[in-house]
């Protein structure tokens, strides 16, 4: 397959998601969608109709070829490092006050949504289901980690466990790969017209949550973007993936391993991030700032990165 083929190739998989997020936000500035259905339908895709995409994806899946010990303790530790990394260069660069938010967007990726649908995408159930088993790693690590990075430059905040535990433990994500996971070693089969209705509301997941994401988007945020979120924005969408997919690949990953936590790795900062710094107290402008200048960044980021990994035939 010559260049330009693999390229075609590589937009075939990332333009149909970054389209969805563009085409949310042309609805909002149409007045087609407002902010209230944004809250209802990103309530909808969080509590129901992801867990059941993931349910359904792992239940489907070969747990021999998905559930992978290794992959999921590799990329807790990538994540880890990625942290401590983001953190020590906030250290650096970054005025005090701001360095707890800094850190949040420069590690914390948007993979329960931008980065599970390009796995899907690339890798069809493979990339479901591996991708909603890492998905549990996510959850629990970058929920940490962001309470820590906010509580330790926010006078008055402190790590609160208890309460970082509890949602954790209640979390509709978690709550669905924990389901799926005896479901599918046992190898228990689901009646086929609860299977087909479960596919029917799984499918709303992505496209709903992609046009979400795109109707949160500011273009004037973008444009007050400070040197700040530039540089968070830029340390999320090429340090830290280009850093984490080469120690992936040094550790011995590769093929559509290293392709799924590529993806994973590149994802834009998380919409969860803004909601989480203006809890804490936190500067929520310079948040949505990142987030909205990594998402604008991710269809070129993502797409060049891709097509670079399968020229050097990694993935």
């Amino acid at each position: 397959m010559n260049l330009t083929a693999l390229f075609l190739q590589t937009l075939e998989v990332t333009l149909p998601v970054f389209a969805m997020v563009f085409a949310g936000l042309v609805l909002k500035r149409a007045g087609w969608i407002d902010q209230a259905f944004v809250a209802t339908a990103s309530m909808l895709v969080f509590k129901a109709t992801m867990p059941t995409l993931i349910f359904l994806s792992i239940i489907k899946a070969d747990l021999d070829a998905t559930l992978n010990p290794r992959l999921l303790a590799f990329f807790a530790l990538a994540t880890l490092g990625s942290f401590l990394f983001c953190w020590a260069w906030a250290i650096l660069r970054v005025p005090r006050e701001e360095r707890g938010v800094y850190v949040q967007g420069a590690f914390r990726g948007n993979c329960g949504i931008v980065g599970l649908a390009l796995a899907a995408g690339m890798y069809g159930d493979y990339g479901l289901s591996a991708g909603g088993l890492l998905l549990g790693v996510v959850i629990l690590t970058y929920n940490a980690f962001s309470v820590i990075a906010l509580a330790s430059y926010q006078e008055g905040q402190r790590a609160d466990w208890r309460s970082i535990l509890s949602h954790i433990v209640r979390n509709p994500l978690i709550l669905a790969v924990v389901a799926a996971i005896p479901v599918a070693a046992l190898e228990l089969r689901l009646p086929g017209w609860l299977m087909t209705s479960g596919e029917y509301f799984a499918s709303l997941t992505l496209p709903l949550a992609l046009i979400c994401i795109g109707a949160t988007l500011s273009l004037g945020a973008i444009r007050e973007s400070g040197r700040l979120a530039t540089g968070a924005s830029l340390m999320k969408m090429v340090t830290v993936p280009v850093l984490a997919t080469a120690a992936a690949w040094l550790a011995g990953f590769e093929g559509r391993e290293l392709g799924v936590m590529f993806l994973f790795f590149a994802s834009p900062t998380a919409a969860a991030a803004f909601v989480m710094a203006r809890a804490m107290g936190g500067n929520a402008v310079l948040t949505a700032n990142i987030i909205a200048l990594t998402t604008l960044m991710a269809s070129l980021t993502i797409t060049v990165g891709a097509f670079a990994l399968k020229v050097a035939g990694l993935i």
